[in-house]
């Protein structure tokens, strides 16, 4: 099985797609990752949801609200950041965003008059620290290989920092089955208590909420979805009975119920 996650080669979400399938290939974005799912291009894909540290993936959320697709697993996996470069001696540090967000404190610290460079991933400030002897890059250890020195380990400024990954894919292999579920909520709708109703539908039934999430919806201002994950698998009657309350405080939106899934982690 063919699995498609963010390159380049190296990334913390290759690591993460690797626990699905030894075949991996990437894109450069997570919404053309969902979009290839999305079209039936491939049969899996591995994109970031959260990170402990820096919250959810907007991209991520806006992308799954926007296709057709499954979620059918859940992958949770620590971020180790290390300083890679060919010497300790480097002018700028090159990363993802997040990277230089989630080593924001060290980085201050240690090379507090270094250039921060936001890059498309920490893969690819790896490769221009391999290019570029100024330059150092975030990722995890195993990335430097036999060119670049491991100047600092765990760097991040959180020892507990880690990333959840969703595993999506067509829409026809959503599942009912497994320990949590998400769906996301469109009530094209906004009035004093909405909110308040949708939780209701869940804590009536003692059915656990372990992240609610609102995104603009694009037709409006003022005007937002919501992406909920809960504690039960949508084969559960009290599930069910949560959903229907949810579609009947919507109906005049929609409710995307993107399946049930397990999770699994990956510790490296």
């Amino acid at each position: 099985m063919q699995v498609v996650t963010l390159g380049p080669e190296g990334t913390y979400s290759h690591r993460a797609a690797s626990a699905v399938s030894d075949d991996v290939v990437f894109r450069e974005s997570v919404s053309a990752i969902v979009a290839a799912v999305d079209a039936g291009k491939f049969e899996r894909g591995v994109v970031p949801i959260e990170n402990s540290i820096e919250g959810s993936v907007t991209e991520t959320l806006d992308a799954i609200a926007d296709s057709d697709i499954a979620v059918t697993q859940e992958i949770v996996t620590p971020i180790r950041h290390a300083l890679l470069a060919q010497s300790p001696n480097f002018e700028t540090v090159a990363s993802h965003s997040q990277a230089l967000a989630q080593c924001r404190s060290y980085l201050e610290r240690e090379y507090p008059d270094v250039d921060l460079e936001a890059v498309t991933s920490t893969a690819k400030g790896v490769e221009y620290a391999r290019d570029d002897p100024t330059v150092a890059g975030i990722g995890h250890p195993g990335n430097a290989g036999d060119d670049l020195v491991v100047v600092a380990e765990d760097i991040q400024d959180r020892s507990s920092n880690s990333t959840r990954f969703f595993v999506v894919a067509p829409a026809s292999e959503r599942s009912q089955g497994g320990g949590k579920s998400t769906v996301v909520v469109y009530p094209n709708a906004n009035y004093p208590g909405l909110l308040l109703e949708l939780l209701e539908a869940f804590a009536e039934r003692d059915i656990n909420l372990s992240r609610i999430e609102s995104r603009p919806s694009g037709n409006r201002l003022g005007d937002y979805l919501f992406h909920i994950d809960f504690e039960a698998g949508l084969y559960e009657d009290r599930a069910k009975e949560a959903l229907e309350e949810v579609e009947e405080i919507a109906a005049d939106g929609w409710v995307k119920r993107l399946g049930s899934y397990d999770r699994q982690h990956v510790v490296d």
